[in-house]
């Protein structure tokens, strides 16, 4: 079970803003021309806020395939 506060808007509104932020941060024409080797670059750091958005985003239900086929108990 996810954690209530997880599947906050606020917190998925954070992480929304930050994923536009590496965005416009990757867009921009200043940091074009910076030459750096990081560790962590921001597609990671990107990948990393969408797999967090993933895990705080409101469970669905477990849906029993074998039931909506009549294959129940």
């Amino acid at each position: 079970m996810v954690p209530e506060i997880a599947q906050s808007p606020e917190l998925l509104d954070l992480i929304d803003q930050s994923l536009a932020l590496l965005n416009k941060i990757q867009k921009h024409p200043d940091f074009k021309s910076v030459e750096y080797a990081p560790d962590v670059t921001l597609g990671d750091a990107e990948q990393a806020l969408i797999e967090l958005r993933w895990e705080t985003l409101p469970q669905s239900p477990i849906i029993n395939i074998f039931a909506l086929q009549g294959f129940t108990n």
